[in-house]
C-alpha cells in the first residue's frame, strides 16, 4: 500500500515518482493499493488529467481531508486553491513575513497533516480487508510519515518512508522564521520516522544519507532516483523549428539564479533569431523580467503543461535550461534532469559542478553544469549549442539504467528482502 498525497490527477514531477513506480509494479504482478486524496478537497496547485491514464486499474482509494493550508494561500494570495508557493517563501511586506512565520511554527510538520486522520482510517480498513503487510509512505509532505509509523506500530506491517526531498534541512525552512521549539518538534518527527521506518527509500545518495545516518546510524537506506519514463519518451516524436529554439521547463522561481543565462541569450540574439520557450508554474513577474532582460529574444510562455506536452516541447529544443534552487542539497537529482537526457538534446544546467547533477551531466556528450558567476563558460556553452543547431545528439550511455522501469525492478528487490 502506497499513502501518497499528491496523485493525479495532481501534476507535477513529485506525482509522477510513485505514478510510475505504481504503474510498473503493477505490470510486475504486483497489486498495489494507493490512499491519497479527494482532489475536490486537496490543494493541489497544478493538475494534470493525462496521469490518470497511466494509473488505469490500479486500486486507488481517496479520502476527505482538512486543509489549514487553504487559509494560508488565502492570506498570502487572495486564493483558497494557490498552494504554497514551491522552491520560496515570499518576502515582500510583513503580511508575507507574518505568514512565513505561520507556516512555519504553526503548520508541523506542514500544512498538509490535516489528512493524516483520514489517511489513518482509510489505510486501516484496507490493511484489515486485503492482509496487506508492507506500506510505502512518501513526503513532502513528511506529515505522511507520521501515519506510516502509527500503522506500523498498531499492525506490525513492514513501512518503507519515501524521502522525495531532505525534511528539516529543506533550504527553505531557513526563510520560515521558525522558533527553537518548533524546530525541535520538527527534529524530533523527523529522526522517529528515520528510525522507525523498516527501510528509507531516497531520491540520492551522498550527503543526504550522510546527514541521516548521523540521526538513524542503525537505519537501512536505499537510493531509488526519480528516473524517466522510456515508454513516454518513445512516444513522443521529436520535431525542430525554425530559430535556435531555448528551452525551460518546470519551477522558476527568484531563488534560482537564471539572471546570467538570460543575459547571454540576449547577447547569443545578436548572432541570429533566439526563441526561448518555458513552462510551468512560472509567475508572470518572472516572465516579464526575462523579456526585460532580453529583448531581442522572443519568449514564449507556454502555461502549466501536461507531461507528455511538456515532453514534446523539451523534443522540440535545440538547448535545455535547468536551474538548481540557492542552497539546495547538492546531492539532489531531479527527474527533469533526467529527462532532458533522455531527449538527447544539449542541457546547460546552473549550480555546482561537482555536486550528484554535474557529475551525471558529465557523463554526456553535450551537457555542463556552470556555476552562476561563470559568465564566460555560459556564453562559450550557448555559443557551441547555436553552432551546432540540428547537427549533434547529447548522448549519455548510461540511459537506461535510469529508467523507471529499471528502477521498479530495484524498488522491488528492495520490497522483497526486507520480508
Amino acid at each position: 500500500m502506497i499513502l501518497s498525497y499528491y496523485w493525479p490527477p495532481s501534476g507535477g514531477s513529485g506525482v509522477q515518482r510513485w505514478v510510475y513506480f505504481t504503474k510498473y509494479l503493477k505490470q510486475m504482478g504486483w497489486e498495489p493499493y494507493v490512499v491519497t486524496v479527494d482532489e475536490k478537497q486537496a490543494s493541489y496547485p497544478v493538475l494534470d488529467f493525462e496521469l490518470l491514464e497511466e494509473v488505469k486499474g490500479v486500486h486507488v482509494v481517496k479520502t476527505d481531508t482538512k486543509e489549514p493550508l487553504k487559509i494560508y494561500s488565502k492570506f498570502i494570495s487572495g486564493s483558497l486553491n494557490a498552494g504554497i508557493p514551491q522552491g520560496q517563501v515570499p518576502k515582500q511586506g510583513w503580511m508575507s513575513k507574518m505568514a512565513a512565520f505561520i507556516r512555519g511554527n504553526f503548520f508541523i510538520p506542514d500544512a498538509r497533516k490535516g489528512w493524516n486522520y483520514y489517511a489513518k482510517r482509510a489505510a486501516e480498513k484496507i490493511l484489515k480487508s486485503e492482509g496487506i503487510k508492507k506500506v510505502i509512505t512518501t513526503g513532502p509532505p513528511h506529515s505522511t510519515h507520521l501515519v506510516g509509523s502509527f500503522l506500523k506500530t498498531k499492525y506490525g506491517i513492514q513501512w518503507w518512508a519515501d524521502f522525495r526531498d531532505p525534511w528539516v534541512d529543506i533550504f527553505y525552512n531557513k526563510q520560515l522564521y521558525r522558533s527553537y521549539f518548533a524546530q525541535r518538534i520538527d527534529a524530533y518527527f523527523e529522526k522517529k520516522t528515520l528510525r522507525n521506518a523498516d527501510g528509507i527509500l531516497t531520491t540520492v545518495g551522498g550527503n543526504l544519507i550522510k546527514k541521516f545516518k548521523i540521526k538513524a546510524p542503525d537505519q537501512s537506506f536505499h537510493v531509488l532516483p526519480n528516473g524517466y519514463d522510456a515508454a513516454m519518451m518513445s512516444a513522443v516524436s521529436r520535431t525542430t523549428v525554425n530559430p535556435f529554439h531555448v528551452v525551460y521547463t518546470g519551477l522558476l522561481t527568484e531563488n534560482q539564479d537564471y539572471i546570467p543565462v538570460i543575459k547571454a541569450l540576449s547577447a547569443l540574439s545578436e548572432n541570429g533569431k533566439v526563441l526561448f520557450s518555458l513552462a510551468g508554474n512560472i509567475s508572470a513577474a518572472q516572465i516579464d523580467k526575462i523579456k526585460k532582460l532580453a529583448p531581442k529574444v522572443t519568449v514564449e510562455y507556454k502555461g502549466y503543461l501536461s507531461h507528455r506536452d511538456a515532453v514534446g516541447l523539451m523534443k522540440s529544443g535545440d538547448l535545455l535550461l535547468n536551474f538548481i534552487f540557492k542552497g539546495a542539497d547538492q546531492d539532489m537529482v531531479s527527474g527533469k534532469l533526467l529527462e532532458y537526457l533522455a531527449c538527447g538534446v544539449p542541457v546547460l544546467s546552473i549550480g555546482a559542478p561537482q555536486s550528484e547533477a554535474g557529475r551525471l551531466l558529465a557523463g554526456s556528450s553535450f551537457s555542463k553544469m556552470v556555476k552562476a558567476s561563470d559568465g564566460d563558460a555560459i556564453k562559450s556553452f550557448l555559443l557551441k549549442a547555436f553552432q551546432n543547431k540540428g547537427k549533434v545528439v547529447n548522448e549519455f550511455p548510461a540511459l537506461k539504467k535510469w529508467s523507471r522501469q529499471a528502477l521498479t525492478v530495484d524498488l522491488a528487490t528492495v520490497l522483497m528482502k526486507e520480508s
